[in-house]
């Protein structure tokens, strides 16, 4: 139980272990389709490497050795996210307050298990791994510190298409990341279709950084990936950028420019030059549509519109236009999530701050908004490791996997109080970021250690956690990540 990421709350060691054989079952009690979901994605992580059936039976049903899971009334200590696992040498049992809870119990049962686990894909005529696949026996008691644990991936500099992000849901789920962030449009690219304005994505759609093919998700590719990240218990949020960031959508519609002229598509990598017609109806009309089929789309609580490096837009007209902006959202049934610059602007309690690099997070805090951490010289993990690096900007600094870890949230913005801190998120721009590999070369090691900030408790230790994660080198090959051995590591063999 040394090598768990992120560390979890409590951990009570005991001798011995409990082994999956062909004769283990997993139960669930209640066997409602929420749990029974969970089970049958714990099912598909074991089956292909151990080869063994593991059928899920309703758990007065099951006889012999169980993986156990169970939702316990009574555990409402744990909250809607924490879970309680005990593993003893005749069974294993994994009980959460609400079906979250166990889905990320199940991440830490994986990780308990031999690397080999995550062999998802044996090779031709491979056939199961031998194993054994020993469980060691002990308890861990396991709360999340922080609500929002997220990742965001800009699909608009680079388009990335729907497998690419699938496949980044699972990376990120393994590592209880509970909200992903999809940047969905910019100056170089709008990626998702709307029915109400089609040349966004027929026009500002084509283009990308350095004069790539493009691309951009039909709604049903949308819902999709909405669909898929709800069964891993993470939630979409999705970002128009407004009103700077915004050359792809004035590109496609010159109406929407202060002077009605088309905008060339652009394909660099300069910010803070274009912005949205502030005192034209038509920019709301058009901010109400995208938001409202968005909205539409999308679950969760959360619509993200951007609002950062908006250059090109007179500061009282940002004020304006965030505000007005914000009564759009709301009128949509969402709480609005902006980059840290929005605290500039009037914001209801409801509001949630993005900072990333100035003040203006604390302005909001002091209006009652949440605050999501995203530091630019930890969590931008576009940013290069060190000099070497061959994907990656550096304007930032360099982000060594240390340096994205080993950070207190509490004391990252003077003024703001943890209550205040909703959770961390991660980032990850793609201006120089073309293939998945990419994603996850840059991705990993750092977004473990981003992961345990936003779960585990403060008073992390760096040299504990850098041997828990040389330990994770094996899983993350068995996984088949692309990931960069940071010379920080002493990486198991």
């Amino acid at each position: 139980m040394h090598a768990l990421i992120p560390q979890p709350h409590s951990i009570e060691p005991a001798p011995g272990a409990f082994a999956l054989t062909a004769d283990t079952s997993i139960t669930v009690s209640p066997a409602t389709p929420a749990v029974t979901a969970v089970a049958e994605y714990l099912a598909a992580r074991l089956r292909p490497a151990t080869g063994f059936a593991l059928p899920i039976q309703p758990a007065e049903a099951a006889a012999g050795p169980a993986l156990a899971l169970a939702l316990d009334p009574a555990g409402d200590v744990l909250g809607a996210e924490g879970y309680a696992l005990t593993v003893a040498p005749d069974g294993a049992r994994l009980s959460a307050h609400a079906p979250a809870g166990l889905f990320y119990g199940v991440q830490t049962l994986r990780q308990l298990l031999p690397p080999a686990i995550e062999n998802a894909t044996p090779l031709p005529g491979q056939g199961p791994l031998p194993g054994p696949w020993p469980l060691p026996a002990g308890r861990i008691r396991d709360v999340p510190r922080f609500a929002w644990r997220g990742l965001m991936l800009d699909v608009a500099r680079h388009f990335f298409p729907v497998a690419d992000v699938r496949r980044v849901i699972d990376l990120a789920a393994a590592y209880k990341i509970n909200r992903l962030h999809l940047h969905l449009s910019d100056d170089q690219g709008w990626r998702i279709d709307i029915a109400s304005w089609p040349e966004l994505a027929r026009v500002g759609g084509q283009t990308a950084v350095g004069g790539g093919p493009g691309g951009y998700y039909t709604q049903a590719d949308y819902a999709a990936l909405v669909a898929y990240a709800a069964a891993r218990h993470i939630t979409i949020v999705p970002e128009i950028d407004l009103p700077g960031h915004t050359n792809a959508a004035l590109a496609a519609y010159p109406q929407l420019n202060a002077d009605g002229r088309p905008r060339p598509p652009y394909t660099g990598i300069e910010v803070g030059f274009s912005s949205l017609a502030i005192d034209n109806e038509l920019t709301y009309r058009f901010i109400d549509d995208v938001i409202g089929e968005l909205a539409a789309l999308t679950p969760g609580d959360y619509l993200h519109i951007g609002g950062d490096e908006a250059l090109a837009t007179a500061k009282e007209d940002y004020i304006r236009f965030i505000e007005r902006v914000a009564a759009i959202v709301r009128a949509h049934g969402k709480r609005m999530v902006g980059w840290e610059e929005i605290g500039q602007a009037r914001l209801e309690p409801s509001a949630i701050a993005q900072h990333w690099a100035s003040g203006h997070a604390t302005a909001a805090a002091a209006q009652g908004a949440s605050v999501i951490l995203s530091p630019a010289p930890r969590v931008y993990l576009d940013m290069k490791y060190d000099a070497a690096t061959p994907l990656g900007l550096a304007w930032a600094g360099h982000i060594s996997v240390r340096a994205a870890y080993d950070w207190e949230p509490a004391t990252q913005l003077a003024g703001v109080a943890e209550a205040q801190l909703l959770g961390v998120e991660a980032a990850l721009w793609s201006e120089t970021l073309t293939t998945l590999a990419d994603i996850e070369f840059m991705l990993f090691p750092r977004l473990p250690g981003v992961a345990e900030v936003g779960w585990s408790a403060a008073g992390r230790d760096w040299e504990a956690y850098r041997a828990r994660l040389a330990a994770h080198g094996p899983r993350l090959g068995a996984m088949g990540v692309n990931f960069y051995r940071a010379a920080e590591i002493d990486w198991s063999p």
